[in-house]
């Protein structure tokens, strides 16, 4: 699987770990930075992230702030980008399972770097499950991104 990784400053040592582990097993990772615990700007690397996966360079992204929640938001700006801030196992699979999430963000400040590890392996190993529910829910925030990219004029 293609993966796209990146952290900002305090992302940094963990996404490091996360790339080490993922690279160890075989896994084709594209690191986007951050390159060392310099302050740095979470957006910057959720778009990477996010544009990787958008584009196809990468089947799923992993991102990693202090708390997740920035570069989640962030990514989710992307058209074509689902990204879900998870702290547990079940989140980080039926994200994928049930929503189609092709983008993990993680808080390095919320969970250690044993629970990290769990959680990219939950996430990596799911599968979205194609049922008719999910494909319908799918659909309206398909319909939802849609409606306000033409209100941007994009």
């Amino acid at each position: 699987m293609r993966i796209a990784l990146a952290g900002d400053h305090a992302g940094f040592a963990l996404k490091e770990s996360l790339r080490h582990r993922l690279a160890a097993r075989g896994e084709a990772v594209e690191d986007l930075g951050a390159r060392d615990e310099q302050p740095s700007d979470y957006p910057d690397f959720a778009e990477a992230v996010g544009r990787a996966v958008a584009e196809g360079r990468a089947e799923r992204g992993i991102l990693v702030c202090g708390s997740g929640v920035g570069v989640a938001a962030a990514a989710n700006k992307i058209p074509g980008v689902r990204a879900g801030l998870c702290h547990d196992h079940y989140s980080a699979h039926q994200g994928v399972e049930h929503d189609d999430m092709n983008v993990l963000a993680l808080g390095s400040r919320v969970v250690g770097e044993a629970v990290a590890f769990e959680l990219v392996d939950a996430f990596l190993a799911a599968r979205f499950s194609g049922e008719e529910r999910h494909l319908r829910r799918l659909a309206k925030v398909r319909l939802i991104e849609a409606r306000y990219a033409r209100l941007r004029g994009d």
